[in-house]
């Protein structure tokens, strides 16, 4: 079986671009172009020179010594969260970033949940002196301040989300609605494999670094370029998709996707799509989606404000429905209890997201030889509030 997007933009049956007549020429333009741009020998010159210069690239591959001894395997962490802006998310925006002004856009939207693509977003609009507009939901405005006055430092424009859940489909929603009414002049980063047909393939595709990365690595350290389980956290899914990128064709990796169960499968509060969801259409791509009996989207919820998407991107659904992907659900108390694990074990406050794919450890056995690679995708700076209010610091 082939986990590459196809021409028509599907992965399997999930994908495509189901959008508005007016957005039609924009995402067109797109679709005929950013292959083009991105092989450029010139656009791939600065992407590189950018990912090494400003965002730190290549980011270690740390053997994690005593979490490792704990749970008698080996395990490494491919640490994301030591990039500029602290997490993979700036990966994809300097990419994007890129073709918006190769393509003569001078306006730039984005949503974001957790606020590190929002971060990220800014980051690069301030780096290249382009307009930026973040939309954000108001919920998650207030849980993730520190991430919010960092893009009002970088210049962007921070605009609430104040319908449904108020948090990242919201912010989604509210992104796709400027773009509608502004199309010419501007330019929409999508932070996430989400979205139609070019974005989840194009994100996948800047986010790819990080497994071209682990393989070199690994080659390195362990005398072989695949290791035997890559584990990642699923929200859309764009750590996950780079994390996996250059694996999806080889079967003797094992991919593990690591969604929020939030309060419990069963609870009403969570955000476990594999569980949950049915086929239907969401911002613009066929995919797995949570949705009430008249296919009214379900809010999803989850501690992790980057993980409380109803959705996955259509990549991840595909390699679900295929079996390609084993997929784990966590509560948020196993994901606390993660995070807190591996600060007392390894000196590393992890991203709550990132918190989520350690608690694999607590529920699978690994074989002492085994090689198992965790993408930490960012860093814990963004959610010390949740966490103190959590642990009672």
């Amino acid at each position: 079986m082939h986990y590459q997007v196809n021409e028509q933009g599907f992965y399997g049956e999930f994908g495509g671009a189901f959008i508005p007549e007016m957005l039609y020429p924009n995402v067109e333009e797109l679709r005929q172009n950013y292959l083009n741009y991105s092989n450029e020998p010139q656009f791939q010159a600065e992407f590189q020179q950018l990912l090494k210069d400003y965002v730190g690239r290549p980011t270690p591959l740390y053997f994690a010594e005593r979490l490792s001894a704990k749970y008698n395997t080996k395990i490494y962490l491919k640490r994301e969260d030591l990039c500029h802006t602290g997490a993979h998310k700036i990966n994809n925006t300097i990419g994007q970033i890129l073709l918006a002004k190769r393509l003569g856009k001078t306006r730039i939207i984005a949503e974001t949940g957790a606020g590190q693509h929002g971060v990220a977003t800014a980051t690069v609009c301030a780096l290249m002196g382009l307009q930026c507009i973040v939309y954000m939901g108001e919920i998650d405005i207030q849980r993730q301040a520190p991430n919010v006055a960092r893009m009002k430092m970088l210049g962007a424009e921070v605009r609430p989300a104040t319908s449904g859940s108020k948090t990242l489909k919201d912010a989604t929603n509210e992104a796709i609605r400027d773009w509608i009414n502004n199309p010419p002049d501007t330019y929409y980063i999508i932070g996430s494999v989400v979205g139609p047909h070019p974005y989840p393939d194009m994100v996948a595709r800047f986010q790819s670094v990080i497994s071209a990365e682990m393989k070199q690595q690994l080659s390195e350290k362990e005398g072989r370029e695949n290791p035997d389980y890559v584990i990642a956290c699923v929200g859309g899914g764009s750590n996950a998709a780079g994390a996996f990128y250059h694996f999806l064709d080889d079967e003797t990796v094992k991919l593990i996707a690591v969604e929020a169960a939030g309060k419990g499968v069963d609870s009403g509060e969570s955000a476990a799509t594999s569980v949950l969801g049915k086929i239907g259409v969401i911002h613009g791509s066929k995919t797995l989606l949570m949705q009430s009996e008249d296919g009214q989207i379900t809010e999803p919820y989850s501690i992790s404000a980057g993980l409380d998407y109803p959705g996955v991107g259509p990549l991840h659904a595909h390699l679900f429905e295929s079996k390609r992907a084993e997929f784990i659900a966590i509560t948020d108390d196993e994901a606390m209890s993660a995070g807190l694990n591996l600060c007392k074990t390894e000196g590393i406050i992890p991203a709550i997201e990132s918190s989520h794919a350690l608690a694999v450890l607590d529920q699978r056995k690994f074989d002492k030889s085994d090689v198992v690679v965790i993408n930490l995708s960012g860093r814990g700076d963004k959610d010390l509030n949740t966490y103190i209010d959590y642990f009672k610091l």
